[in-house]
């Protein structure tokens, strides 16, 4: 049974024949969702089935970026609102106690948000670094500003997740924080000196590597490969993410569209995987660069698909019983936000 190393979106709110006969001929690992494939809870359930139903394997993933604050797919009515890291982190600086069970609760929430959908990954949390002057592509997202906030909060929100059968991913490893500019939008380039990097920046993923699924950064970093980003760089994914940072679960790349990145994309591909990426991202649901894209993708295979079983072992009959109407009630005592009290519970056909 073929599966391509290739995670996918798409373009609206169903599939239409021409991706149903694409994802078919290609047996992408997974897919991923985002705001044009959001309306109400019973079509993104309908689209989430429709998805998996294209490809033949088992424990196929459905990603999301569901945050909290500005990235966050999910949104009301239909949704709970939930809030940036840095409000949280800001919590933790008043009582560490509250902010990590805010972290926790958090992510646990929208855990239960999203397992009802049939979405079993969430593209959290952000650990990522910012220092003053850098681009606020990160900004609010993060916890804090400093590896021990980011790390404590960044755990408990893993945990989180986990506890209620959905996948964190850890990103953007080794660090976007010190980036002068977006990565959507163009190549960062950081000049930090890798002594620095290492007490700093590498530290919350360092301290969360044994996570199951992590996401690189569209980064240069030039103390350690002055030509290629971390994404494409075999020197900063087998000396940095796998060597110093010690991590082991699936590496997939940040999405493979943006701008950050350079050459056609079969060269983004290539250089992804040959780097070390066990997984290409591709999120924008075009179809004409999915195709090129799936023209060069290797099948998942060795130890790439030993680490996504690996990943899914985590939350295979994992999640923990709690009443979700008294956490949530919890939640929004502690943040001092009621719209939490809304009922999740709306009818799904």
């Amino acid at each position: 049974m073929r599966i391509s190393a290739a995670i996918f979106g798409c373009s609206g709110l169903e599939l239409n024949e021409q991706e149903r006969e694409f994802f078919q001929k290609t047996q992408p690992f997974g897919f991923i969702l985002f705001g044009r494939n959001i309306d109400t809870p019973a079509q993104v359930t309908a689209l989430v089935s429709q998805l998996k139903s294209c490809v033949s394997h088992d424990d196929v993933p459905v990603l999301i970026d569901q945050e909290g604050g500005r990235v966050r797919r999910l949104r009301p009515p239909h949704w709970p609102e939930y809030h940036s890291g840095s409000l949280i982190g800001q919590r933790y600086k008043q009582d560490k106690a509250v902010g990590q069970r805010l972290a926790w609760l958090q992510s646990r929430l929208m855990a239960f948000d999203l397992a009802r959908l049939g979405i079993n990954v969430d593209c959290l949390p952000v650990l990522d670094v910012p220092v003053p002057g850098s681009h606020d592509v990160i900004g609010d997202r993060a916890y804090g500003t400093d590896a021990e906030t980011i790390t404590c909060l960044g755990r408990a929100a893993c945990v989180g997740m986990l506890d209620g059968g959905v996948l964190p991913v850890i990103k953007h490893i080794p660090g976007h924080g010190r980036a002068g500019s977006d990565s959507h939008m163009e190549l960062p380039r950081v000049g930090t000196p890798l002594d620095e990097l290492k007490a700093t920046d590498f530290v919350p993923f360092q301290q969360l590597s044994a996570m199951p699924m992590a996401m690189t950064a569209h980064v240069v970093y030039e103390a350690i490969d002055p030509d290629f980003p971390a994404t494409t760089s075999k020197t900063i994914i087998d000396e940095i993410i796998r060597g110093v940072i010690g991590f082991d679960g699936l590496l997939m790349c940040d999405d493979i569209a943006m701008h950050a990145l350079s050459g056609n994309f079969s060269s983004r591909t290539r250089l992804a995987i040959e780097a070390g990426c066990d997984v290409v991202l591709h999120c924008n649901g075009n179809i004409a660069q999915m195709e090129e894209v799936a023209g060069v993708l290797p099948d998942l295979k060795g130890q790439a698909l030993k680490r996504a079983q690996n990943a899914f072992e985590r939350i295979s009959g994992n999640t923990k019983p709690v009443d979700e109407m008294q956490l949530r009630d919890e939640f929004a005592e502690l943040i001092g936000d009621k719209s939490y009290e809304a009922d999740p519970t709306e009818v799904i056909a």
